[in-house]
Order: C-alpha cells, then structure tokens, then sequence
C-alpha cells in the first residue's frame, strides 16, 4: 500500500517546484457501487486515500501546493448530506500544510450550486466562474479552465449558460437521457450532460493568458477537470469543445502539458504539437488499503509525476 512508482530517470537537479495531484475523490458515506459500466466505486475508502496523500505530501516537505483536479464528493451523495460532505472532504485538503487549489467537476455541481461551492473551496473565479490563473514558480503559469462554463449543471435552471447546454445538447444527443452516450458514434460520444465546454468569454481569456505568458517567457502547464485530447481519455469523458480549446492553445508555444481528471483510467499521450496530455486515475476506484494519488517535479524540459499505487508515474519531456 502506497508504494511510489519508481520513474525511469532521476534527475540529481533540484526541481524548480513541486506540487501534489489528485482527483475523483468523490466521497460518499454510502455502500460501494459501480459506476454505469461496472467499475467498482468505494465511496467511502475514497476519503482515506485523500488522508493517505496529504500525510504523504506534507511528509515529503517540499511540495509547493496541491491542485485537486475536482469532483470532490459524489452524485450518489444523499442531497440532505452535501454540505455536510463537501466540508468534510475539504476539511482534509486543509491539512495540507501549503495552498490548495480545486477545480470543479460534474459530480461537484450535482451536490451544490456554484454560488455556494466556489466560496466554500475558496476558488477565485470572477463572477460565479471557476478559471483562473497562477504563477507558482520561475518561468512557469498553471492555467485552470472551468470546464462547466457552458453545462446544464450547476447554474441556475434558467441561467443563459444552462439554456445555452441544454439547446446544444438537444441538437447533439437524441436520447431523452441526456447522460446516456447511446447510439452516438465516436467522438460525438462526448455530447452528454455530465460533460460541458468553455465558453466564448474564456476562450478570449485563455488566448489572452498565453499571449501574455508568451511575451514573459513563460512554460504553461493547463488543467481542467475534463480531458482535452481523444487519446488521453474516453470518447464519452472529453470536453464538448476540446477541439476549440487545443486549437487556441496550439496557436502558441508555450503549453507544455495538459493534465486532467474525469475519466477515472489514467492515460498518457503527446499530441501533434508535442503537448503532453496526462488524465489521471481516480481515488475512487482505488479498492480498500489502495492509493491513486501523487506529486509532480517541474523542470525547465520535463515535468516527473511520481505515482502512488495505481497512479502510474509518467515522465512528460518538452523542448525549452
């Protein structure tokens, strides 16, 4: 139980910083289950994972802070609970010794609306949004897109972005379950209700972050909690508009990497511009006395994810 995986290399140089990973806690206090494909789900042993990591990252001592990649509690919480299990599972990310940053998923959105969740994780959106920006360390800025921006989750029913998704989703998805992928072939498996785009405003801001990281010299490490590339996740788990996205990224050199969360495997791929994409495996689906979490080395060529358990390390080597 939470045995390191060993990387290839290791580089005797210091990293210029460190942070810890983790996502799909998804706790509940409720019986094990599976997921709609039969995946084993422990909603309960999920917690104990994320206290193994943050006993683990704050025993490692040089981690600058922790990027939670979202879905903090599950859709199976009972409604009555979801306060009381948000604060619970936040409470432990709080024992962190070091900043925390959460981005928010799909299950987030069904237990609490963005009014009350946003504060309550501290995230600092403007205006009821979760993207934002920061500069952890030399020559680097972690961008985090809200993959919600545009979804028929978590805003109000008649909110323009919940109109937006959900006259998207009727031209896109046919079924009258909107999160059933059934019938829908290939890539378009993605257009269902637990998915969601980022939406024109943001797709403004993001071109307007690289710009500026472009002109400051700046390696940019992008995360969302749904995955932006096909060959680092399933069909039905990507963003409705990853292509939009890489295709203002790929106008810039200056995105190493794009980590994820969302599809609960675990994948690595590179795509055609040379970017990193990494999504990773969920603290879910980690059986009793398992562990799916980890901590990230950032370099000036390379970023080193050394996995815990069922989280594979990955070695993600990029061009200065």
């Amino acid at each position: 139980m939470g045995s390191t995986n060993v990387l290839v290399s290791s580089p005797g140089k210091q990293p210029l910083f460190s942070f810890g990973v983790v996502s799909d806690v998804q706790y509940a206090d409720i019986p094990d289950g599976h997921s709609f494909i039969g995946v084993p789900r422990y909603y309960r042993h999920s917690i104990r994972v994320l206290q193994r990591a943050v006993r683990k990252w704050n025993n490692h001592q040089n981690l600058n802070f922790v990027i939670n990649f979202g879905d903090i509690v599950d859709g199976k919480c009972p409604p009555d609970q979801s306060l009381d299990a948000v604060k619970k599972v936040n409470n432990e990310f709080q024992k962190f010794k070091g900043p925390v940053f959460h981005l928010i998923g799909n299950h987030c959105l069904y237990n609490l609306p963005r009014d009350i969740l946003l504060p309550l994780l501290k995230i600092p959106g403007p205006n009821g949004q979760a993207y934002y920006d920061i500069s952890p360390g030399p020559g680097y800025r972690i961008v985090v897109l809200d993959g919600y921006d545009i979804s028929a989750i978590g805003w109000p029913r008649v909110h323009p972005k919940t109109l937006q998704a959900s006259e998207f989703l009727e031209k896109k998805n046919p079924n009258s379950d909107k999160n059933s992928p059934a019938g829908l072939l290939g890539l378009e498996r993605r257009f269902v209700m637990f998915n969601g785009a980022v939406g024109r405003e943001q797709l403004e801001w993001l071109d307007g972050i690289l710009q500026d990281s472009t002109k400051l010299k700046q390696k940019v490490i992008v995360c969302c909690h749904l995955p932006l590339d096909p060959c680092a996740s399933s069909q039905e788990a990507l963003l409705w508009n990853y292509d939009e996205v890489m295709n203002v990224i790929h106008q810039y050199k200056c995105v190493k990497a794009c980590l994820s969360g969302h599809d609960h495997k675990g994948r690595h791929s590179i795509d055609s511009h040379g970017i990193h994409h990494r999504s990773f495996e969920a603290a879910l689906e980690c059986p009793p006395e398992t562990d799916a979490f980890g901590h990230i080395d950032v370099y000036d060529n390379r970023l080193l994810l050394w996995g815990t358990d069922r989280m594979q390390g990955t070695e993600m080597y990029f061009n200065p």
